[in-house]
């Protein structure tokens, strides 16, 4: 029997150093898109797959986060005493169900297994999805959505993945994958970073994942791997051949928000897919050939 899958960790306990001075003061993860944060689209994109329980792993001043989604009774009766119900509406998106999204601090930046591993609680015996808010997907079926039907039909752990120029597998998880016919790969092993020349194929992980609870035996271990840190995807190579292992190849376009270029194209990308914007988008673009 596969467990239904309704919970999602989302790690946003990052610095974000390479965005500063802007991230001085407020979370990378409410850099926005257009007009929303990177953390909505996490969670929008969450919610597509019906998922309804979130846990933020976060780290110190980052309480606007939670806030965020929080009601904000003195703007809405504002906006509801001005007749602006276009804002109003806006704002739905901000709100979750009473009791849906919690909050644990990681209080080292010991690495992405250890954020997860703080989440333990939360976790659980249940599957769960992991979302990096500085990775959005522009795709027609949410990302995580997509793998949720993978994990309906095989169960076990589902990594989104693309390919990568080989000489770029020093900058990702890496796998070595056994069966594929096209869109969805077998995991036979995975490899965190490692050199072109040692690379068991060019399918990197993406910020994408649904994993059971499985790895969370390996993540107490507190193991250090790559970078002295404790990685997730060590711990995940530790579940194969105890849980069905899957990669998908994902559709749709990933863009690395963690980076200013991709930050950037983001934008563009995001602001062409909305009627009210894209003729003026595609106009002021002429101007800078």
């Amino acid at each position: 029997m596969i467990k239904p899958l309704k919970k999602a960790v989302l790690p946003v306990a990052g610095l974000g150093t390479r965005f500063l001075p802007a991230t001085k003061s407020m979370p990378k993860e409410m850099l926005p898109v257009v007009d929303r944060p990177l953390i909505q689209y996490a969670i929008d994109e969450a919610r597509e797959a019906g998922i309804e329980e979130f846990c933020l792993v976060s780290s110190r001043g980052k309480d606007s986060l939670i806030d965020y989604f929080d009601i904000c009774h003195e703007l809405e009766d504002t906006l509801k005493a001005r007749n602006k119900t276009s804002a109003l509406k806006a704002l739905e998106a901000t709100r979750v169900v009473p009791g849906s999204m919690m909050s644990v601090r990681q209080q080292e930046p010991l690495g992405l297994g250890h954020a997860i591993w703080c989440a333990r609680e939360f976790i659980g015996d249940d599957p769960f999805a992991i979302l990096l808010p500085d990775d959005i997907v522009l795709s027609k079926t949410a990302c995580i959505a997509q793998l949720a039907q993978v994990y309906n039909q095989t169960g076990g752990n589902v990594l989104a993945v693309t390919e990568v120029p080989r000489e770029q597998t020093s900058s990702y998880g890496i796998l070595d994958i056994g069966s594929d016919d096209g869109r969805m790969v077998e995991v036979k092993g995975l490899v965190e970073k490692p050199d072109p020349e040692d690379a068991p194929s060019n399918l990197s992980v993406i910020g994408r994942y649904v994993l059971t609870a499985d790895v969370l035996k390996y993540l107490a271990r507190l193991e250090k791997g790559a970078g002295g840190e404790i990685q997730l995807t060590d711990a995940m190579a530790k579940t194969i051949g105890e849980v069905p292992f899957h990669g998908y190849r994902y559709e749709g376009k990933r863009f690395d928000c963690g980076s200013k270029i991709g930050f950037l194209e983001a934008q563009i990308a995001f602001a062409l897919e909305r009627p009210d914007l894209a003729a003026d988008v595609r106009g002021f673009l002429q101007k800078y050939k």
